[in-house]
């Protein structure tokens, strides 16, 4: 018979919020999985390759240790574990361009990768059943979530190349979005910010089996072709480690949802650019995922569902509002004034194209208008 660990704090323990479905932000522990395929006779430089990254990532904040396994079934599948203080220090490491130099060895003797996050719920055995409270940071309860597995992905283009880039990305014909039986495209949105274009899409079922059938349909390859000779980043979508690396440096991970639960026919869908002061991403989301939460309880608020999505500092939050007037600043998520001039304090103001000035009074109706993208296309699967 097992031990479950010891009680924490209650702080750590509050009821975990029924409307939020996702968060990075719940201060447990995290576990991070990587799933690795060997090619035959690579075990020697991917175990030396592996002693690099250990060395490397030892030093990095937040981490705690990792393991490296062998399956005894497969010589050549092995299984990577890593823990963390919690999300947000892996978040940082591991879209960092530091991240992308450190795995490159590794790259060349692997056929295949997979990276699992996990947030550690419950725990047994082990010196953490035995901790202090307050010593294990594990959640007290597990999220409900609505089935969808939210994503972007963002990159710039050429200034200048903004009007024909828009044209490529909003004439193509949608791919079926039916990726098998258990796994389908949901919805796809794509809004631009001057030179920066930013695609979130929602899946049901595996999200890498969706990324892997969009990038097969023939019609987006064209769209991908299309665009190159636009894009500020060069990439060759034939070359495999071009293409990793581009799409490594674009993704941009959900890291909060939540939702006040209703269901509207005339939903209107907005994109926010909120670009950071350098280093003041990661707070800058955690900021507007607060005031979200708190919004999803009110229900006066015209807030039906909220995705903020965080890379470095690149935060885009992608909001469903109730069609009608509505206050600016209950759409930007910032009707609280004291954490409106949080955000607004860690805004990149040349970023957004104004003086810095322009941000301090916390005008919303003027910052709505530097913060919303615009809408390239928004698609949605027929039987979503």
């Amino acid at each position: 018979m097992t031990t479950t660990s010891a009680p924490v704090s209650e702080s750590l323990t509050r009821q975990v919020s029924q409307r939020v479905s996702q968060s990075v932000f719940d201060g447990s522990h995290l576990r991070v999985v990587l799933l690795v395929d060997v090619y035959d006779g690579a075990q020697q430089q991917f175990l030396e390759a592996y002693e690099q990254l250990c060395n490397q990532v030892a030093s990095v904040p937040g981490h705690v240790s990792d393991q490296l396994c062998q399956s005894i079934e497969n010589p050549s599948q092995w299984l990577i574990t890593s823990e963390w203080e919690s999300a947000p220090p892996f978040l940082t490491w591991v879209n960092s361009e530091e991240h992308v130099r450190m795995v490159e060895p590794l790259h060349s003797c692997v056929r295949d990768t997979r990276s699992l996050r996990f947030h550690v719920v419950r725990e047994t055995g082990g010196p953490a059943a035995h901790a202090e409270p307050g010593e294990r940071r594990l959640q007290s309860s597990p999220r409900i979530g609505d089935g969808v597995i939210r994503h972007a992905l963002t990159f710039t283009v050429k200034p200048g190349s903004e009007e024909a880039v828009a044209k490529i990305l909003a004439d193509y014909a949608s791919p079926e979005p039916r990726v098998d039986d258990t796994t389908r495209l949901i919805r796809t949105s794509l809004f631009m910010h001057g030179n920066r274009v930013v695609r979130a899409i929602e899946v049901r079922g595996d999200l890498l089996a969706a990324l892997r059938h969009v990038a097969r349909q023939p019609e987006v390859r064209a769209v991908e072709e299309a665009i190159n000779p636009h894009l500020e980043h060069d990439r060759d979508l034939d070359d495999p480690e071009s293409a990793r690396v581009f799409f490594t440096r674009a993704a941009l991970p959900a890291v909060h949802h939540v939702t006040a639960g209703e269901t509207k026919a005339d939903a209107v869908r907005h994109a926010l650019y909120y670009p950071a002061r350098d280093g003041g991403g990661l707070r800058l989301a955690q900021l507007l995922s607060q005031q979200d939460e708190k919004a999803a309880d009110d229900p006066r608020s015209p807030v039906l569902r909220s995705t903020i999505f965080q890379r470095d500092d690149v935060v885009v939050r992608l909001v469903d509002v109730r069609g009608g007037d509505t206050d600016p600043a209950q759409v930007l998520g910032l009707t609280d004034r004291a954490r409106a001039a949080q955000v607004t304090a860690l805004l990149d103001a040349d970023a957004l194209g104004v003086d810095a000035s322009a941000l301090s009074d916390g005008a919303a109706a003027r910052l709505l208008t530097l913060a919303r993208m615009e809408l390239v296309t928004d698609r949605r699967s027929p039987d979503a």
